[in-house]
């Protein structure tokens, strides 16, 4: 973060103490590749989520949620930066592994340096925003927003406290050799990792991997937990969880959790491995992969209880949601879970399915248990909806670069929706761009347009949720409209591939 950058947050910074025990908290769960229609409250059949369904019951459940991206570094990019991905300097899931500087965890080799392109360090994002509003900020889970030793890693970005992979290719591996870690309690100076002792002296790949014994997302869990318990009513609190279940390597522990499922389904799965996406190999990927949603959704049932244990539950907005669409990497199997087929595509795609989210919003001070909401969202509303939950005024023209020729700002806040206070704004149209697979999407109202390698195609949503039917020849101004949407919201970027504009 540059001098000017620092200087203009010092200066946007108020004396809040006297309102820390009104301002609400917030807990921010964001699980990784879990589709639509992977829990109940969503139409799963399969899969236990009592938990997930309860805090639906409580709260307000959305219909029409979009995520900014269909793969996680760009789409936690957009919930980060409050900015589509048009506009924002994340785009998609470029990596920096040090390839040639290898360090030894036991027997196994790994790399020196590992992290994905840093996010816009001239740009304000979520944590730092909350931090400057005197916010205690904790992430666990995974970063993706910047490599080991770049200027975008938790401990310059205003994070607390950090515990989780930084790296989103390393958290493929769900016993890894480490984990990072930045503690402002503990003293740390910079982001730093943790080994994990117990599973180094096992490959990490293959025969004696079963050996390992800490699991990355419960060891990130865990943190979670002891972050929550010494949380007070005194100090408000930004916490934000992102678990990375269910996400490719079906591979947990053996306990009541993975019995549950394995055996009991009719049709089974197995997958023989890929070494080189860090994915082992497993004979029960259906059992995994239900078993590792229910173990999601345990832990957020942990969450629940540790907020009521507290006193903190009515004071805190919990939000639970998932990076993307899902996907069907390391055994998955989207065409056996998602029987309802509402949705066409997988991650990666920006048809309904890669895009189209769950998304529950718990505030028992302000939000009427059991709604449901089809509000139009996407991940970048998400900066100025917290902003409104926190009280934090005019976030646009405190912490816009003045330096930066254009510093944009997409969202628009639903605090209106989940509150029933005020006139919620609507969105002229939602954008999403995506330079990996070569594709694009403008929703207007019910209009849906997915360009893929500049070829477009439309859509009524209103009648087509799975986007089969083309009308581009029946509505050619339609067409002519959201295709001039696509030209005006991409600014080309100088770090990723461009899409093909229409």
């Amino acid at each position: 973060m540059t001098i000017s950058r620092l200087a203009l947050m010092s200066c946007g910074a108020v004396a809040l103490t006297a309102l820390a025990q009104t301002r609400p908290n917030i807990i921010y769960i964001m699980c990784d590749d879990l589709g639509y229609a992977d829990i109940g409250c969503y139409g799963q059949q399969y899969i236990a989520t009592p938990n997930i369904d309860r805090l639906a019951a409580q709260g307000m459940r959305f219909t029409q949620a979009y995520s900014g991206s269909p793969v996680s570094a760009p789409a936690r990019a957009t919930f980060m930066t409050g900015q589509h991905t048009g506009h924002t300097h994340v785009r998609g899931n470029k990596e920096y592994w040090s390839a040639g500087n290898t360090v030894k965890y036991g027997d196994n080799t790994d790399y020196a340096l590992v992290g994905q392109e840093p996010y816009d360090t001239e740009h304000v994002i979520i944590p730092e925003i909350f931090h400057d509003n005197g916010y205690a900020t904790g992430m666990f889970g995974k970063w993706a927003g910047g490599y080991e030793g770049s200027a975008s890693t938790p401990d310059k970005r205003g994070v607390d406290e950090f515990f989780g992979p930084l790296c989103q290719f390393q958290a493929h591996l769900y016993y890894p050799n480490f984990l990072n870690r930045y503690s402002k309690k503990r003293g740390d100076t910079q982001t730093i990792r943790v080994t994990l002792e117990e599973n180094i002296p096992y490959p990490m790949y293959g025969s004696g991997y079963e050996r390992r014994t800490q699991y990355s997302a419960d060891l990130v869990h865990q943190a979670a937990l002891e972050w929550l318990d010494e949380r007070t009513a005194t100090e408000p609190f930004l916490g934000i969880f992102t678990y990375t279940l269910p996400h490719a390597e079906l591979r947990q522990p053996e306990d009541s959790i993975l019995l549950a499922y394995k055996g009991h389904f009719c049709i089974e799965k197995s997958f023989g491995g890929d070494q080189a996406s860090r994915y082992n190999p497993t004979d029960i990927a259906h059992a995994q992969f239900a078993a590792m949603v229910t173990r999601l959704d345990a832990y957020v049932g942990e969450i629940m209880n540790k907020l009521e244990e507290k006193g903190l539950a009515d004071n805190t907005v919990l939000i639970f949601t998932s990076d993307n669409g899902p996907h069907a990497e390391g055994g998955a199997d989207q065409d056996f879970f998602n029987v309802e087929r509402l949705l066409q595509g997988l991650k990666r795609s920006t048809y309904e399915g890669g895009i189209r989210i769950p998304f529950i919003v718990r505030w028992p001070a302000k939000i009427r248990a059991g709604q449901v909401s089809d509000q139009l969202f996407a991940f970048y509303d998400l900066m100025p909806t917290f902003c409104d939950i926190a009280g934090i005024e005019n976030y646009e023209e405190r912490y816009r670069n003045p330096l930066l020729e254009n510093d944009w700002f997409d969202g628009i806040s639903i605090y209106p929706t989940l509150t029933g206070e005020g006139q919620q704004i609507q969105h002229d149209h939602l954008f999403w761009e995506f330079p990996e697979t070569n594709m694009m999407a403008v929703r207007k109202g019910n209009w849906k347009l997915v360009v893929s390698a500049g070829t477009s195609k439309l859509f009524d949503l209103s009648i087509d949720l799975h986007e089969d039917n083309d009308l581009s020849s029946r509505y050619p101004a339609v067409l002519r409209e959201l295709k001039a949407i696509c030209r005006e919201e991409h600014v080309p970027s100088t770090t990723y591939s461009n899409p093909t504009l229409p």
